[in-house]
């Protein structure tokens, strides 16, 4: 046996009706925080430290990814380089 229930409200009711509480301050401070940054002008200690502060595990995490990438960029810059055109370099 299969039932099909369709309901029709909006993302807000839904919310109010699992009990989720409602982020619609903390996501308006969010944005006027972000645009009063864009406006000073962000540099790369700003990125950095949001960054740090967004990462799940800190710095840790922040270091093992960043090794990743760039082993994941080393081995793609290879594979370019090697495309079967011309013998690979001994």
């Amino acid at each position: 046996m299969k039932f099909h229930i369709e309901i029709d409200c909006t993302p807000e009711e839904v919310r109010r009706l699992i009990g989720l509480p409602d982020m619609a301050s903390l996501h308006d401070l969010y944005q006027a925080r972000v645009k009063e940054m864009m406006e000073k002008g962000i540099t790369p200690d700003i990125v950095d430290s949001l960054i740090k502060s967004w990462s799940p595990v800190g710095q840790n995490g922040l270091d093992m990814f960043r090794s990743f990438m760039t082993s994941f960029g080393d081995g793609a810059k290879g594979s370019a380089d090697n495309d079967g055109s011309k013998p690979a370099k001994s």
